[in-house]
């Protein structure tokens, strides 16, 4: 059985980088998505063990003592972990693999996973980026302002990415995302994992 790949995806707050992934996940078959644990408080329609594994923040440092966390990051003033042995566990079974995280869990990752395949979400403007915060309804002006300097502070790393997809037409973009994904799939290296039978045949 051929490995998953392990897709990184990164994106400013407000880049619709979770419905993009969602859509993907939807519209892709053996593809799934990390489920992290955070210490941040759960929002509105979010489950446990769905969209988070939520922790205390005690929970969580005990958790990182027991090197259960392949990468772990502080986000604002929350923390976020991905469990190691949940994500190779998938990638063993040959599943793809997509991790949402900031640039600094990107950054840990590249390093501890090289043949990981990193895209960053951009939003067509500044503009367009303050109105999707803005459309959101749930926070106030001193939270979004703090948001956007956040965003083009997150932004400033595009370069650390494989791949560049703009978030301006939603169907474009996902389109873009599943290109990346179903190009990946064709490299010699998996495939030749996937059809090691039949080359044989062939070459004998």
């Amino acid at each position: 059985m051929s490995q998953g790949t392990l897709f990184i995806i990164s994106a400013p707050s407000g880049a619709g980088k979770t419905t993009l992934v969602k859509a993907l996940v939807d519209n892709t078959d053996d593809i799934k998505v990390s489920v992290s644990h955070t210490t941040r408080q759960p929002r509105l329609g979010e489950q446990n063990g769905v969209n988070y594994h939520f922790v205390s923040e005690d929970e969580f440092m005990l958790m990182l003592e027991h090197n259960v966390f392949l990468e772990h990051a502080q986000v604002y003033e929350h923390y976020y972990g991905t469990s190691q042995k949940w994500l190779q566990e998938q990638l063993d079974a040959g599943i793809d693999v997509i991790l949402e995280i900031d640039w600094q869990g990107a950054q840990q990752i590249v390093r501890l996973k090289p043949d990981s395949v990193s895209l960053f979400i951009l939003p067509p403007s500044r503009a367009v980026l303050e109105q999707r915060l803005r459309q959101r309804g749930k926070d106030s002006d001193e939270v979004i302002a703090k948001r956007l300097r956040g965003a083009v502070d997150e932004m400033s790393h595009y370069a650390e990415f494989d791949y560049l997809v703009i978030n301006d037409d939603f169907d474009k973009a996902l389109s873009d995302l599943q290109t990346i994904v179903y190009s990946q799939r064709l490299t010699q290296v998996i495939q030749a994992q996937k059809i090691e039978q039949m080359l044989s045949d062939l070459l004998n």
